[in-house]
């Protein structure tokens, strides 16, 4: 669904990146406090902290899968776009960065989604996807049974009604500021439409990556916070709540992180460094939908078509397996070092607030 440029005119691109920038700024200081990044933060938050090193490989993981276009119907494809896996993974606010590192590395980088239709990508790709997914997700746990499984089954609700959602959210932007005289009640149709069968394998993307995390390290899933039902006894005939036992420290190896990100990693190169190559060539949903409808009569080329790695290849490599899977590669590594090194950059700012759970006073776990 990356919007390329010409499809929104100048005006509303503008008042779309003020929008983005604004959520942007807002989700830097969202993330510190689901990172427990505040010296108020509650023990729930300071929890978060432990997502932190997650948030990169997360953003690298979205970037690897939404390579992997898969058929949705005849001469159509679609993609992960990755809000609802993010934000239940790291939380909302850490989510809409994560997409939108992925959207900055993607459109400079790639030449994937113009330049100046950045804003309106990151507010329709990575800020509605991600909240209303949360707010889906959220809604969903509260109402089901307090089990592993509830979670999965929640995530997979959440991602599907995301995608379509983005996808309304788009028509929305257009209907304002469409370059070309189209028809929108026809654009909707066809837009949600489309978005709702590529929702169905977001759902089942997003529910197996948090399905899959959660089975080995459900203490890292920001959406599985506070979900453990109280152990329960039964005293006299009634059930009453077991007295809370002391928090026993888990030994340093089993609280590591390092294997499920070594794994993640890992994972995530290989599905862009190999696994892409077999990705469906058709267009995605917006493309699709734009050629029939006339949508993009006025695209624009984009601003950076000559860099070396356009169109995920490598410029001077004839082999296309080669060029496309290199290309995947340093996709990748640049994301995960982007994406690193912004929310370290948050983990730092909130050590210098004078929290008290900074590394100064409480060993990091590794």
């Amino acid at each position: 669904m990356h919007v390329p440029d010409g499809f929104i005119n100048a005006p509303v691109s503008t008042v779309a990146g003020v929008v983005a920038a604004g959520a942007v700024a807002v989700s830097l200081r969202g993330a510190r406090r689901e990172q427990g990044g505040t010296s108020r933060a509650s023990e729930a938050e300071r929890g978060g902290e432990r997502t932190a090193p997650l948030a990169g490989l997360v953003a690298a993981f979205i970037f690897a899968v939404q390579m992997l276009n898969f058929p949705v119907a005849a001469g159509t494809s679609g993609h992960l776009l990755g809000g609802a896996l993010a934000a239940i993974l790291v939380g909302p606010f850490t989510g809409i960065l994560c997409v939108s590192v992925v959207l900055l590395m993607q459109g400079i980088l790639f030449a994937d989604g113009g330049l100046t239709a950045l804003g309106v990508n990151i507010t329709v790709m990575a800020v509605v996807t991600s909240v209303v997914a949360y707010a889906v997700f959220r809604g969903l746990v509260k109402v089901l049974p307090r089990k592993r499984r509830s979670v999965t089954v929640s995530a997979f609700v959440a991602a599907l009604i995301s995608v379509p959602a983005a996808a309304a959210a788009f028509t929305l932007v257009y209907a304002i500021g469409g370059t070309t005289d189209v028809p929108i009640g026809s654009v909707l149709t066809a837009m949600v439409g489309v978005h709702v069968l590529i929702g169905i394998g977001e759902a089942a993307i997003t529910a197996a990556t948090v399905g899959a995390v959660i089975a080995v390290r459900p203490d890292l899933v920001h959406g599985a916070r506070g979900l453990t039902a109280p152990l329960k006894l039964r005293v006299n005939g009634e059930l009453v709540d077991a007295p809370a036992a002391e928090p026993t420290p888990a030994p340093v190896a089993a609280r590591s992180t390092r294997r499920l990100l070594l794994a993640g990693l890992g994972t995530s190169l290989l599905l862009a460094g190999v696994v892409s190559f077999y990705a469906s060539a058709s267009p995605d949903g917006l493309e699709k939908v734009a050629a029939d409808k006339g949508i993009d009569a006025k695209a624009e080329d984009h601003a950076a078509a000559d860099s070396p790695l356009a169109d995920y290849g490598v410029e001077g490599l004839t082999d296309a397996r080669l060029s496309g899977g290199l290309a995947g590669v340093i996709g990748v590594g640049v994301t995960v070092v982007a994406g690193t090194g912004i929310f370290w950059a948050v983990r730092r700012r909130r050590t210098g607030e004078g929290d008290p759970t900074s590394p100064t006073s409480v060993p990091e776990n590794a």
